[in-house]
Protein backbone atom coordinates (compact mmCIF):
# COMPACT_ATOMS: atom_id res chain seq x y z
CA UNK A 1 0.00 0.00 0.00
CA UNK A 2 1.52 3.58 -0.94
CA UNK A 3 0.19 6.95 0.29
CA UNK A 4 -0.79 8.88 -2.19
CA UNK A 5 -0.31 12.90 -1.74
CA UNK A 6 -3.60 13.69 -2.12
CA UNK A 7 -4.97 11.76 1.39
CA UNK A 8 -6.93 13.62 3.48
CA UNK A 9 -7.66 12.89 7.32
CA UNK A 10 -8.93 14.85 9.94
CA UNK A 11 -7.25 15.07 13.04
CA UNK A 12 -8.45 16.53 16.40
CA UNK A 13 -5.58 17.64 18.36
CA UNK A 14 -5.05 18.46 21.62
CA UNK A 15 -3.28 21.71 22.41
CA UNK A 16 -0.46 21.12 24.87
CA UNK A 17 2.02 23.42 24.66
CA UNK A 18 0.50 26.75 23.07
CA UNK A 19 -2.89 28.09 23.35
CA UNK A 20 -3.24 26.20 19.73
CA UNK A 21 -0.96 25.53 17.24
CA UNK A 22 1.59 28.38 16.26
CA UNK A 23 1.23 27.95 12.35
CA UNK A 24 -2.28 27.38 10.58
CA UNK A 25 -0.16 24.93 8.39
CA UNK A 26 3.45 23.22 8.10
CA UNK A 27 5.13 20.05 7.21
CA UNK A 28 6.96 17.59 9.97
CA UNK A 29 9.61 15.86 8.32
CA UNK A 30 11.69 13.30 11.14
CA UNK A 31 12.37 9.73 10.62
CA UNK A 32 9.98 7.69 12.81
CA UNK A 33 10.82 4.17 14.31
CA UNK A 34 10.00 2.22 18.12
CA UNK A 35 11.03 4.44 20.97
CA UNK A 36 14.50 2.89 22.73
CA UNK A 37 12.65 3.51 25.98
CA UNK A 38 8.91 2.39 25.54
CA UNK A 39 8.90 -0.13 22.97
CA UNK A 40 4.56 -0.09 22.82
CA UNK A 41 5.69 3.75 21.45
CA UNK A 42 6.96 5.04 17.90
CA UNK A 43 8.95 8.28 18.02
CA UNK A 44 10.58 10.64 16.03
CA UNK A 45 14.36 10.38 15.36
CA UNK A 46 14.77 13.96 14.17
CA UNK A 47 18.68 13.12 13.71
CA UNK A 48 17.73 10.21 11.08
CA UNK A 49 19.83 7.98 12.92
CA UNK A 50 17.00 5.78 14.02
CA UNK A 51 13.23 4.58 12.23
CA UNK A 52 12.19 5.54 8.59
CA UNK A 53 11.83 8.74 6.83
CA UNK A 54 8.34 10.32 6.97
CA UNK A 55 6.44 13.06 6.15
CA UNK A 56 3.16 14.64 7.32
CA UNK A 57 1.68 18.06 5.88
CA UNK A 58 -1.06 19.67 8.09
CA UNK A 59 -3.79 22.35 8.07
CA UNK A 60 -5.46 23.82 10.57
CA UNK A 61 -9.29 23.96 9.66
CA UNK A 62 -10.81 25.20 13.07
CA UNK A 63 -9.55 26.52 16.24
CA UNK A 64 -11.40 25.45 19.12
CA UNK A 65 -10.08 27.51 22.15
CA UNK A 66 -8.12 24.50 23.57
CA UNK A 67 -8.04 22.02 20.64
CA UNK A 68 -7.91 22.22 17.14
CA UNK A 69 -9.37 20.38 14.17
CA UNK A 70 -6.74 19.67 11.89
CA UNK A 71 -6.28 17.97 8.34
CA UNK A 72 -3.15 15.79 7.38
CA UNK A 73 -1.87 14.84 4.43
CA UNK A 74 0.80 11.87 4.67
CA UNK A 75 3.59 11.58 2.01
CA UNK A 76 4.27 8.30 3.98
CA UNK A 77 2.79 5.51 5.76
CA UNK A 78 4.44 4.57 8.82
CA UNK A 79 2.97 3.24 12.06
CA UNK A 80 1.33 5.92 14.03
CA UNK A 81 2.76 8.70 12.03
CA UNK A 82 0.17 11.35 12.28
CA UNK A 83 0.17 10.34 16.27
CA UNK A 84 4.04 10.87 16.51
CA UNK A 85 4.49 13.51 14.67
CA UNK A 86 2.12 16.03 16.24
CA UNK A 87 2.98 14.87 19.43
CA UNK A 88 6.22 15.85 18.43
CA UNK A 89 5.72 19.28 17.66
CA UNK A 90 3.91 19.03 20.84
CA UNK A 91 0.37 18.49 20.40
CA UNK A 92 -0.59 15.25 21.03
CA UNK A 93 -4.50 13.72 19.41
CA UNK A 94 -7.10 14.29 21.64
CA UNK A 95 -7.77 11.31 23.70
CA UNK A 96 -4.97 9.80 22.57
CA UNK A 97 -3.81 7.72 25.76
CA UNK A 98 -0.62 6.14 24.13
CA UNK A 99 0.74 9.15 23.60
CA UNK A 100 -0.40 11.71 26.37
CA UNK A 101 -3.72 13.01 24.95
CA UNK A 102 -6.05 11.66 27.57
CA UNK A 103 -5.02 14.27 30.11
CA UNK A 104 -6.23 17.68 30.30
CA UNK A 105 -3.10 19.61 29.36
CA UNK A 106 -4.44 23.09 28.73
CA UNK A 107 -6.84 25.00 29.81
CA UNK A 108 -8.25 25.87 33.59
CA UNK A 109 -7.80 24.26 36.43
CA UNK A 110 -11.65 24.64 37.46
CA UNK A 111 -13.67 21.87 38.40
CA UNK A 112 -16.10 22.76 35.61
CA UNK A 113 -13.86 22.73 33.19
CA UNK A 114 -12.39 19.38 33.97
CA UNK A 115 -15.50 18.10 34.13
CA UNK A 116 -16.24 19.44 30.81
CA UNK A 117 -13.04 17.74 29.50
CA UNK A 118 -13.91 14.42 31.06
CA UNK A 119 -17.38 14.67 29.47
CA UNK A 120 -15.79 15.02 25.82
CA UNK A 121 -13.41 11.85 26.63
CA UNK A 122 -16.59 9.92 27.21
CA UNK A 123 -18.50 11.16 24.25
CA UNK A 124 -15.18 10.18 22.14
CA UNK A 125 -13.59 7.05 23.93
CA UNK A 126 -10.70 6.76 21.48
CA UNK A 127 -8.04 9.31 20.04
CA UNK A 128 -9.73 11.64 17.98
CA UNK A 129 -8.47 10.45 14.88
CA UNK A 130 -10.30 9.92 11.30
CA UNK A 131 -8.90 8.87 7.75
CA UNK A 132 -11.67 11.05 5.66
CA UNK A 133 -9.52 10.02 2.56
CA UNK A 134 -7.27 6.95 2.04
CA UNK A 135 -5.49 6.28 -1.72
CA UNK A 136 -3.45 4.22 -3.41
CA UNK A 137 -2.03 2.88 -6.69
CA UNK A 138 -3.55 -0.56 -7.41
CA UNK A 139 -0.96 -3.08 -7.40
CA UNK A 140 -1.88 -5.07 -10.67
CA UNK A 141 -3.54 -1.92 -13.06
CA UNK A 142 -1.21 0.85 -11.37
CA UNK A 143 -4.58 2.62 -11.11
CA UNK A 144 -5.03 5.18 -8.09
CA UNK A 145 -7.74 4.14 -5.97
CA UNK A 146 -9.57 6.89 -3.14
CA UNK A 147 -12.00 5.79 -0.77
CA UNK A 148 -14.14 8.27 1.50
CA UNK A 149 -15.61 7.91 4.73
CA UNK A 150 -17.83 10.43 6.77
CA UNK A 151 -16.91 11.56 10.06
CA UNK A 152 -17.62 9.34 13.00
CA UNK A 153 -20.46 10.58 14.98
CA UNK A 154 -18.94 10.28 18.19
CA UNK A 155 -16.23 12.92 16.71
CA UNK A 156 -19.07 14.95 15.02
CA UNK A 157 -20.31 15.03 18.36
CA UNK A 158 -16.98 15.89 20.07
CA UNK A 159 -16.63 18.78 17.61
CA UNK A 160 -20.17 20.52 18.24
CA UNK A 161 -19.17 20.35 22.17
CA UNK A 162 -15.98 22.35 21.90
CA UNK A 163 -17.59 24.65 19.58
CA UNK A 164 -20.32 25.35 21.95
CA UNK A 165 -18.22 25.28 24.67
CA UNK A 166 -15.77 28.13 23.15
CA UNK A 167 -19.19 30.11 21.31
CA UNK A 168 -19.56 30.93 25.35
CA UNK A 169 -16.31 31.68 26.47
CA UNK A 170 -13.25 34.28 25.57
CA UNK A 171 -10.61 31.70 25.15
Amino acid sequence: CRFVDNQDGFVFVYDIERYVLEKDEGTITGNIGRSLKDRLQMTVFPEGDFGKHAVTHYKTLERLGYVSIVECKLETGRTHQIRVHMKHIGHTLFNDERYGGDQILKGTTFTKYKQFVQNCFEICPRQALHAKTLGFKHPVTGKEMFFDSPIPQDMTLLFDKWRNYTANRDI
